[in-house]
């Protein structure tokens, strides 16, 4: 197999364009890497099209995904032409988070490319999202592409969260800095890291006081908040973050990231996420609440126990 990286790009199956496709060709561009570029397409018309025979249904089928195809060559050409490696592909599926992940074991990218679905937030409590499940259950990176100004990010933020305590997760942090850094030196990017504490999210009795109000008017509070900026610090430092680059903030992770990113016209912030089952403590915890509400894309790393599971 070639040693060349390869990133996927998954498509809507109505045949539009998005901002995804200007972002993962240019990702693709200045990584060297090759793009396959994937529609797994289903339309509820040709699938339950109660009037027409089967046959006739069957070709229909055929008929669009083959125009899909040809699509995807025309959007694939101009790529080409530029120097990037493009692959394409159409599948007619029903439901394409199985078929994703198959892909994804049969064919290793090193991303997972696709632009963020907004859907609304009834929809989102009726049912899960594909976006939402591949969060939660892809191996890879995933980068969701959403309120893009640049073809290539300027402005990278890391969100990290270095005073969590699941142990199954040592080194977490280094690896979310890792790969920020990495996209920042190949989109010639600037690179923020935040941490956005939260000492409102830790338990009282944890550490022997009956109540929030006690303990944050305790000596134990500011230890805390100190040993919060030590741990910060040092993580930053031994992933080569300057100081003026480290930003440590207070406040619902959440909130602080969007903010941060809105007043800064941030263009990506990379973070983390936890196992779903462990997903109230970790920064990356954050990561399904802020999907719909960031203003940027965002990239999405997992925990190297997560591929092993």
């Amino acid at each position: 197999m070639s040693d060349q990286s390869r990133f996927m790009l998954v498509v809507s199956p109505l045949m539009e364009n998005s901002p995804a496709f200007d972002r993962a060709a240019a990702l693709a561009h200045a990584s060297n890497a090759a793009l396959h570029i994937v529609a797994f397409d289903y339309l509820e018309g040709l699938a339950t099209a109660g009037m027409v025979n089967e046959q006739a249904l069957e070709q229909m089928r055929l008929g669009y995904v083959e125009r899909h195809r040809q699509w995807l060559e025309d959007q694939a050409r101009p790529l080409r032409k530029i120097g990037v490696h493009v692959t394409t592909e159409v599948v007619w599926v029903e439901k394409p988070l199985q078929e994703i992940l198959i892909h994804l074991k049969e064919q290793p990218m090193a991303v997972l490319i696709k632009a963020l679905a907004h859907e609304s937030r009834l929809s989102r409590l009726l049912f899960t999202p594909l976006d939402i499940h591949l969060l939660r259950e892809c191996p890879v990176p995933l980068h969701f592409v959403s309120h893009m100004h640049h073809a290539l990010p300027r402005k990278i933020v890391a969100a990290i969260d270095p005073f969590h305590r699941e142990g199954q997760y040592q080194g977490f942090n280094d690896r979310i800095l890792q790969e920020a850094s990495k996209l920042a030196i190949t989109c010639h990017a600037e690179l923020d890291v935040v941490y956005a504490h939260d000492l409102s999210s830790i338990s009282a009795d944890e550490f022997g006081f009956e109540n929030a109000s006690t303990f944050f008017s305790s000596s134990k509070a500011k230890t805390l908040f100190d040993a919060q900026a030590d741990a910060f610090r040092e993580l930053s430092e031994r992933n080569g973050i300057p100081p003026e680059r480290q930003r440590m903030i207070m406040g619902n992770p959440a909130k602080v990231l969007a903010s941060y990113a809105t007043a800064y016209d941030i263009d990506m912030i990379v973070m983390g996420r936890a196992g779903h089952r462990v997903m109230d403590r970790l920064v990356g915890s954050t990561v399904e609440h802020l999907l719909y509400k960031m203003p940027c894309s965002v990239w999405v790393v997992s925990p190297q126990e997560l591929n092993e599971e």
